[in-house]
């Protein structure tokens, strides 16, 4: 950003890049395809450690990772975390869950609420308890995973989740700034992984997805849009709301 007059800002120049070397990173759902891929790119960018976390953590065959057990629906679980986690310099929300239903009218009370604690409180209670450990650490890096979903309404609570995820993404972004927090949000539509193996279309692999991030990252990018049907959809959002939803004036019948 250039002042008036076309003078640089002087604090411009003296924020450094995000960098993965020496990072002590923190992987939610790191049992999964995105999850894994997110455990090992670190470490090939230089990480020092990577907490690979899940609600039953599996055997890693590298001494620079760490299983750890957690819920990032349980508060203990999560306060738990923190405590073994102190050295954490990124944390990376990456867990998820996908609704037994699409249709916010069929799906039940119970799992209405259970995808909204998984894809939206959970994330946002695990940066609030993170929030001190990245304050106080230097290069630090916060990474929320959404969606395009976040953005397309097409997967009932599960869209709903992500797009109140993106909403708590930006105001975390501002809010953590002033503490030298870096915030990366991530968007991209479907990912080779046993979350989408029931859909249909294009997907990209777990790998370029977070290739993608971690570049972008390093990059001091704010947003990642990772591929060209979430970058469509993002273009789409100021348009008629018509426009992105056809079907309901019955041009999409």
């Amino acid at each position: 950003m250039r002042r008036p007059g076309g003078r640089r800002n002087p604090r411009e120049s003296e924020i450094p890049m995000p960098s993965l070397n020496n990072a002590v990173v923190l992987v939610t759902g790191a049992n999964g395809g995105i999850g894994t891929q997110f455990v090992h790119q670190a470490l090939a960018r230089g990480a020092a450690k990577v907490y690979a976390t899940a609600r039953t953590p599996r055997t890693w065959d590298d001494s620079r990772i760490v299983p750890l057990t957690l819920d990032v629906t349980d508060p203990a679980s999560v306060q738990s975390a923190v405590e073994a986690a102190s050295d954490a310099t990124v944390l990376i929300n990456n867990a998820g869950a996908n609704p037994p239903t699409a249709s916010l009218l069929e799906i039940t009370e119970a799992d209405l609420r259970q995808n909204m604690e998984t894809n939206f409180y959970g994330p946002v209670l695990l940066a609030r308890a993170f929030a001190p450990t990245l304050a106080a650490a230097t290069d630090s890096v916060l990474i929320d995973v959404h969606s395009v979903a976040s953005w397309y309404a097409f997967g009932g609570i599960y869209s709903a989740s992500k797009a109140a995820l993106w909403s708590a993404t930006n105001s975390l972004r501002l809010e953590l700034a002033p503490r030298g927090v870096h915030v990366v949000g991530v968007h991209m539509g479907y990912v080779d992984t046993a979350m989408a193996a029931h859909a249909d279309g294009p997907k990209m692999t777990a790998a370029d997805l977070v290739q993608a991030v971690l570049e972008g990252v390093e990059a001091g990018a704010y947003e990642v849009i990772a591929d060209a049907t979430t970058a469509g959809v993002k273009a789409a959002l100021s348009s008629p709301v018509e426009m992105l939803y056809p079907e309901i004036t019955g041009a999409g019948r």
